[in-house]
């Protein structure tokens, strides 16, 4: 039996996560989901972008590039 913890990949992230990676603040993540821009879901009264979602948001910007 392995005692090392199998890496778990990160499916949601918090929108200070989302502005952290995109060097952006936190209210632009929030206009970009009101905008319809940024896809999220809702977790409670959590707002997360699925990882997916945001790798989605960064090539539509390379391709508009």
């Amino acid at each position: 039996m392995s005692t090392a913890r199998e890496a778990v990949p990160v499916l949601l992230l918090r929108p200070e996560e989302v502005a952290r990676a995109l060097r952006i603040s936190r209210s632009k993540v929030y206009e970009l989901i009101r905008a319809g821009e940024l896809r999220s879901v809702k977790i409670g009264g959590a707002r997360r972008v699925p990882a997916a979602v945001l790798a989605e948001f960064v090539t539509r910007l390379q391709e508009a590039a």
